[in-house]
């Protein structure tokens, strides 16, 4: 059994990441936002902790601090991430549909291409060898569990508000809320932050999790990735991040010993949720719930 759990600690732990990553986007999406912006703010929160963990700049107050300068990392990331989000979500939450996401997009490429060009993110080769602050990779499920647990908590507690319904309202019909008195754009900024402000410290807490950080790690590919979770697992579900996580992380690894076929099989899933499940995993409990 300690074999198995070592072995697979590390899938264990990202699939809770990548649900993290995942349920970033189902704030917006929440108010029917389709926003790609996660992975900006995710790169952004790992390059505030690899900067603040290797930079001498630092030192004295990391030794200074000592474990407590990890939360300090957090809430800098966490900071930065809410007033990038209200900077960005204004003018771009004007925007609707395949709008909105080319400039989600956009951003998300700006990021990457600061950060190629930035002497302080380490350029195109990026910033190695982050302080470990844990021997297990598996131990890291202390930093990625509870703020799961936390981030869950909070959309519970947000779907069952009045600032929920108002979310639910615009999703449905904008124009309707807005005839009611919704005051639309300033709801659906604050469902972007939210879910800014989750993918900034997710960055930050992952950053010494994978001992490195470039601009790799927020790309377009990687926004299409996140997005998958959300669609796959069902985008109207708060569940559907982590079971699209869970899905879309693990089967690869299930697949292994299919070797290049593996990759046709994953499509294949794929491809057959999309048609077969419309509403996602999450839809079929859902529908076991009602029978």
């Amino acid at each position: 059994m300690e074999v198995l759990i070592e072995r697979y600690g590390f899938l264990f732990v990202t699939i809770l990441q990548q649900a993290l990553l995942g349920l970033s986007l189902y704030f917006p999406l929440m108010a029917g936002q389709l926003s790609l912006a996660s992975l900006g703010f995710y790169a952004l929160g790992g390059y505030v902790t690899a900067i603040m963990s290797t930079n001498p700049a630092f030192a004295a107050l990391r030794d200074g601090l000592g474990f407590l300068f990890h939360p300090l990392e957090w809430l800098v990331a966490l900071a930065l991430s809410a007033v990038l989000g209200v900077a960005l979500g204004f003018p771009a939450l004007r925007l609707r549909g395949i709008y909105l996401a080319l400039a989600t997009i956009a951003f998300v490429q700006v990021v990457g291409v600061v950060a190629l060009n930035c002497d302080l993110a380490g350029g195109a080769v990026g910033i190695f060898g982050l302080p470990q602050i844990f021997e297990s990779r598996l131990a890291y499920f202390w930093f990625f569990g509870p703020l799961l647990v936390a981030a869950m908590l909070l959309v519970w507690r947000i779907e069952r508000s009045g600032f929920g319904r108002t979310l639910f309202a615009i999703r449905e019909d904008e124009l309707a809320a807005r005839a009611m008195g919704v005051p639309a754009t300033t709801r659906k900024v604050q469902a972007f932050v939210l879910g800014c402000m989750l993918a900034g410290i997710t960055g930050a807490m992952s950053a010494p999790f994978l001992n490195t950080w470039n601009s790799r790690q927020g790309t377009f590919d990687a926004s299409v990735g996140a997005l998958a979770y959300v669609l796959i697992g069902g985008g109207r579900s708060k569940w559907g991040p982590l079971l699209g996580a869970a899905l879309l992380v693990s089967l690869p690894e299930v697949l292994r010993p299919l070797k290049d076929s593996r990759m046709i099989l994953n499509g294949l899933v794929l491809v057959l949720a999309c048609v077969y499940l419309p509403r996602g995993l999450a839809g079929l409990f859902e529908k076991r719930g009602r029978s």
